[in-house]
Parts: C-alpha cells; sequence; structure tokens
C-alpha cells in the first residue's frame, strides 16, 4: 500500500506538471486539418537527415512526436512498433520525431525514465526498445515541432498520400499498455484512409508530458533556487544508527556514499549523487551521505555540504573505530574510498563500489531495480 501512494503521489507530479505548463503550450497553435505537411530536415539517430522527400514513395505518413522520459511515451513505444510493423507493406510509414530542448527538463521530471532526451539518449533508447521506424532530434531549435505545434508527447498527425493532415490526436484511450483499448483512433484514421474514405474522428485530445520548449529554461532558473534554498543539515551518527541505516526498514530503495573531505575523489564527483537525488526525489528513492572524518571537521563538512546544496540526510560518523564501520556497511567493503552501496527494503546490498562510480550506470541500476522503475513495465 505504502509503494502504491508513492506511486500515486508520482502520478499527480507529473499531472502538475502537465498543468503547470499548459500556458507554454497554449501559445503554439496546433496545426490544423486540411493543412499540408510542414516540410522538415532533421537528424535520425541512424546518422541520416530526413525530410518529407525522404518518404515521397509512401502512401500515408504517420509522425509521432515522443521522447524518452515521459512515462506515458514510454507506455506507447510497444504500440508505435507494432504499428509500423503492421503497415509498412501496405505503404504506410512511422517517423517519431523528438521535440524536447534537454535543458528544459527538470532533474525531477526525469525521475520516470534512465536516460533523458538528448540525442545520445534517443539512441540509447531506440538501441533498447528496437524502434523499427526512423527517430528524429529537433530539440535544438524546435523550428520542425513549432509548425506541427504537439501539445504533449505522444501525439500523432497522420497525412495522406497528398501529405495533407487528416488526423492529429492520441495513438489511442488506454495508456496502460497491459489493457485493451476502446478506440484505436490512429490506426482507425490509417484504415479509412487506405480504404479511400474520410476519418471517422479526425481529432482527438491528448494526454501526456508537456513538450519541453525552449521557453522553459526559465523554470529551470526558478528550479535551481528552489534547491539552493533548500536546508542543509549534518548530524553526527555512532554504529548503532548506522546499523539500523543498512537494515532499511523503509519502503524506499537508497544510495548510501561513504567519503570524507579529504578524499579528493569523494569530493570530485559527490555532484553526481546530488543530481541522483534530485532525478528519483519523487520516487521511492532516498539518498544517504556518511563522513568518516574526523569530529573537530564538522564545519568543513557541513560548509562542502552546503555548497553542493545536499538536502538530504547527511551524517558524520562519531566513532572511534572505523574498523568496525566497515564490518557494519559491508564486510566486502575494505575501507578505501569513497564507497557506494544501493540497499534495497530489508537491508539487501544490491549494488557497491569502491570509487569513482559511473553515474550512467548507476542511474540506470537504480532505474532498473523492481522498487523504481518504469510506471508501465
Amino acid at each position: 500500500m505504502q509503494r502504491f501512494s508513492h506511486r500515486l503521489v508520482g502520478l499527480l507530479i507529473l499531472v502538475l506538471f502537465f498543468h503547470s505548463w499548459a500556458f507554454a503550450a497554449g501559445d503554439i497553435e496546433t496545426l490544423p486539418i486540411g493543412s499540408k505537411a510542414p516540410d522538415f530536415n532533421l537528424p535520425g539517430i541512424d546518422g541520416k537527415n530526413y525530410s518529407l522527400e525522404s518518404f515521397k514513395e509512401v502512401k500515408i505518413l504517420v509522425i509521432a512526436f515522443i521522447c524518452n522520459h515521459c512515462p506515458t511515451s514510454q507506455a506507447y513505444e510497444e504500440r508505435l512498433i507494432s504499428m509500423a510493423s503492421d503497415y509498412a507493406a501496405r505503404g504506410v510509414n512511422v517517423v517519431a520525431i523528438n521535440p524536447n530542448n534537454p535543458a528544459s527538463l527538470r532533474y525531477d521530471e526525469l525521475g520516470w525514465s534512465d536516460v533523458g532526451d538528448s540525442f545520445d539518449d534517443m539512441k540509447i533508447r531506440s538501441k533498447e526498445k528496437n524502434f523499427n521506424f526512423p527517430y528524429l532530434y529537433d530539440g535544438e531549435t524546435q523550428i520542425v515541432s513549432r509548425q506541427f505545434g504537439p501539445q504533449a508527447t505522444p501525439h500523432i498527425f497522420i497525412f495522406d498520400a497528398d501529405r495533407i493532415l487528416r488526423y492529429k490526436g492520441r495513438v489511442d484511450d488506454m495508456e496502460n499498455p497491459h489493457e485493451t483499448p476502446r478506440s484505436t483512433d490512429a490506426r482507425n484514421a490509417i484504415e479509412a484512409l487506405l480504404d479511400h474514405k474520410p476519418v471517422p474522428v479526425p481529432v482527438t485530445k491528448v494526454f501526456g508530458c508537456s513538450i519541453k520548449w525552449l521557453e522553459k529554461k526559465d523554470w529551470m532558473n526558478k528550479a535551481a533556487i528552489h534547491w539552493a534554498n533548500e536546508p542543509v543539515t549534518l548530524d553526527t551518527i555512532g554504529v548503532r544508527g548506522v546499523a539500523n541505516i543498512m537494515k532499511n526498514n523503509s519502503d524506499k530503495l537508497i544510495l548510501i556514499n561513504i567519503w570524507a573531505t579529504d578524499c579528493s575523489p569523494c569530493t570530485e564527483k559527490f555532484s553526481d549523487f546530488i543530481t541522483l537525488s534530485r532525478i528519483y526525489k519523487e520516487r521511492d528513492f532516498e539518498f544517504i551521505s556518511v563522513s568518516i572524518d574526523n569530529a573537530e571537521n564538522f564545519a568543513k563538512i557541513l560548509t562542502f555540504l552546503k555548497k553542493q546544496q545536499s538536502s538530504g540526510r547527511n551524517y558524520l560518523f562519531a566513532g572511534d573505530d572505523n574498523h568496525k564501520l566497515t564490518g557494519i556497511i559491508d564486510p566486502a567493503w575494505t575501507g578505501a574510498l569513497p564507497y557506494t552501496l544501493l540497499v534495497e527494503p530489508g537491508g539487501k546490498i544490491v549494488y557497491s563500489k569502491n570509487g569513482i562510480i559511473d553515474f550512467k550506470g548507476l542511474r540506470k541500476r537504480i532505474f532498473d531495480d523492481p522498487f523504481i522503475g518504469r510506471l508501465y513495465k
């Protein structure tokens, strides 16, 4: 029940993000039905550039605005893959465009994915899911996306043989990929066009994550101010306290970093942990730092933590036996710093690393854990 409530909170946060950006989407008009398809020249993840001319022999062109970070967009990936496969022999091509500017994404909007919306992230996502359609990037200038005017991801635009827009809206009416949709709107439109009939419902509403327009960078500045104003504290902790942390009686996956101010690898990469804590802040996740500095360095440690904006739980080990600490933390730990662990509820260590972490690898390991993961699996 607790995990369900955390997931429900996460969904509510996504809805709030969607509505908070409604004003930005509302300033950009969606291409009207009957319009000619805007031309484009966009890079694909396969190293090629694509334009309307690239699909001149296609009977029907389906352009889907999707992205990597959005759980709703993720929920429709398999259906887009099936659509591309099912209709390829009938002269229908699916093309996906990522309209998002990566710099306009808040860290906590990334908590439902293991990658962001950059061009390199698109390559990772496409390879993982085996996309069978071109995946194009428009996040740098968004010129093409502004001409189409998608309101959310995903948003589908279907053009006939003359490249006239005949359908725009959702793929279907069921976000959950494990449930059967009642109305397969995009497929209905394709079938009608293949039969040379009018599209029965040419416009449907869309639901998903808002487009991350360039203008939203201002919100990133506001978010940075918010993070900077969060209080940073440092408490002392003894052997018993550390043992309790390792038991992890919470319902969260915890990331623990053992470090010290006189350890250069510790301080140089500490910001990576703060980034991870912000990405998964709204999930069943918590970051905890434990310094093993001497007690007289308390002020120095706190100053460093404030500079790093480490607003989670921060501790200074107050015991006088670091060897005992290594045994409590992890018998496999040699005592070298930094030391990083992922501990699931119940105390199971599922990841441990001596030295500098691989940020992308650790992020994926966190996301792949059953206590985090995608909204729909």
